[in-house]
């Protein structure tokens, strides 16, 4: 009789146990690396806003942490980085893949950022930037997977519509989010280094609907350096690494 007991109760614990390990959708192996794509606005407006060189150091320090997975900072899956600019409407940028930063330090990706970036282009042209991500995540097949695009900027688009002046409401009208709506279940938009009124002519003139936007003004982003102890290995920079979690990677409900 005793026998005859055991084995539903057997039964329902491996089930348990199957479900513990293999369901859970906070398990490691259930749940998708994100990609990320990181954007460096290289316009004159963002050169000359004080904000640039700082941006750099920033980015430097976002991917090293993303890469090594420290402090709680999710690891992409792939990683894609590229310039916000260009001499001439819809001009193509290089995307550096995630092999061009692995087994990088800080000081080796901002070496290689200085390189890449070290540019002053006359616009802003936020869309051209946009239709290569979308074009990366399909071709790539990437759509599964969450997606975080970071945008180091001023905000202000240079590109506009004929006859509205460029930083004007109607100029925001114009950055177009569509191609990256249905991208992927979540995609955020984060932008950092934004003037308090950029951020919000984002928030309030740039159509999108299922897009998450999370902007950090300039003056917040000034903090990060403020985390850093010189005496500890980036590794070791718990501060940093939770100041990033909090104020850059919010994650937008």
């Amino acid at each position: 009789m005793r026998a005859r007991t055991a084995i539903p109760a057997l039964s329902a614990a491996i089930a348990l146990t199957i479900c513990l390990t293999g369901c859970n959708p906070q398990s490691g192996e259930s749940q998708p690396r994100m990609t990320l794509f990181v954007g460096v606005d290289t316009s004159g407006s963002f050169r000359n806003s004080g904000s640039y060189e700082d941006a750099l150091s920033f980015v430097s320090y976002y991917i090293y942490g993303h890469l090594n997975e420290v402090g709680g900072l999710a690891p992409p899956r792939e990683l894609f980085v590229a310039a916000i600019g260009g001499n001439a409407l819809d001009e193509p940028m290089a995307f550096h893949p995630i092999h061009d930063f692995a087994g990088k330090s800080v000081p080796e990706i901002s070496e290689v950022l200085e390189k890449w970036f070290r540019r002053d282009d006359a616009l802003t042209d936020f869309n051209a930037f946009f239709r290569q991500v979308e074009r990366i995540v399909k071709e790539r097949n990437l759509i599964l997977a969450p997606i975080n695009v970071l945008v180091v900027t001023d905000g202000i688009p240079d590109v506009s519509a004929p006859g509205a002046r460029a930083g004007s409401d109607q100029s925001y009208q114009e950055i177009d989010l569509s191609g990256l709506e249905y991208l992927s279940r979540r995609l955020t938009l984060r932008l950092a280094f934004t003037s308090p009124m950029a951020g919000d002519r984002w928030r309030e003139h740039v159509p999108r609907q299922r897009v998450r936007l999370w902007a950090v003004d300039a003056e917040v982003m000034k903090g990060w350096k403020e985390q850093i102890e010189p005496s500890l290995d980036p590794v070791a920079q718990a501060d940093l690494w939770k100041w990033i979690g909090d104020n850059v990677d919010y994650r937008v409900r």
